[in-house]
């Protein structure tokens, strides 16, 4: 990215700046925080000219006063920044599954950019970088992105049919998970054998497990430990 970059849209990123909407549009959001007016409008203009939507912040502060109302398939993040600064603002995020970070910066040292990376970042950008530099690291944050919503997503499911399994089938599920027959589950929970093979059957189709490691891989996700 160069010093002077070419703003094609200034009116459009410099309202975009201010507002803590999120801006309507098929594409992914990106978020911007950067204190310097100049690369909020170009980055905006850059992003938006491939397809994205912004939206920009000049401060942590103001970013975090909307990040209630915003999630963002990427967060591009200024190093320094006024009062909180990006490291902190990471740390803070991490805590709270916040959005896949790229850091830039005019600054940067090899003990931040190494902290940063450590810490989750996707890339660290010193300026002045290439359009293609950002663009490339903002691809792999949206790949993240997805993959971890598509995890989420599947997490939700996944409890919702845990949901559906009776009491006994819950007392069942971590019996089976930790190896043991039908018979010695059977006998640990003073039922009969066949009311186990039941029970198995039914978790087995409620959670729509296909083998018995799907199934520990499932209880392992739910946290359920064996007895």
């Amino acid at each position: 990215m160069t010093e002077k970059p070419n703003i094609r849209h200034p009116e459009r990123a410099s309202a975009e700046s201010k507002c803590n909407k999120e801006p309507d549009g098929p594409g992914p959001l990106i978020l911007v925080v950067d204190d310097d007016l100049r690369i909020r409008d170009a980055l905006s203009s850059l992003l938006s000219s491939a397809g994205m939507r912004v939206l920009a912040f000049g401060s942590a502060a103001e970013f975090l006063e909307a990040r209630a109302h915003v999630s963002g398939a990427c967060l591009i993040l200024d190093l320094q920044l006024p009062g909180v600064s990006g490291l902190d603002l990471q740390r803070d995020l991490a805590e709270d599954d916040g959005p896949p970070i790229v850091f830039i910066s005019g600054h940067g040292d090899i003990p931040s950019s190494v902290r940063a990376m450590k810490a989750g970042a996707i890339e660290f950008l010193t300026k002045p970088f290439s359009d293609k530099e950002l663009l490339d690291a903002i691809a792999g944050a949206i790949a993240q992105y997805r993959q971890r919503r598509q995890k989420n997503e599947q997490f939700v499911e996944l409890r919702k049919s845990f949901a559906q399994l009776s009491p006994r089938e819950r007392e069942v599920l971590p019996l089976i998970v930790a190896g043991m027959t039908n018979k010695d589950a059977a006998a640990k929970l003073g039922i009969a054998e066949i009311t186990i093979q039941i029970h198995r059957a039914q978790i087995v189709r409620k959670l729509a497990a296909r083998s018995l490691p799907d199934l520990v891989r499932m209880a392992i996700k739910l946290g359920i430990s064996s007895p």
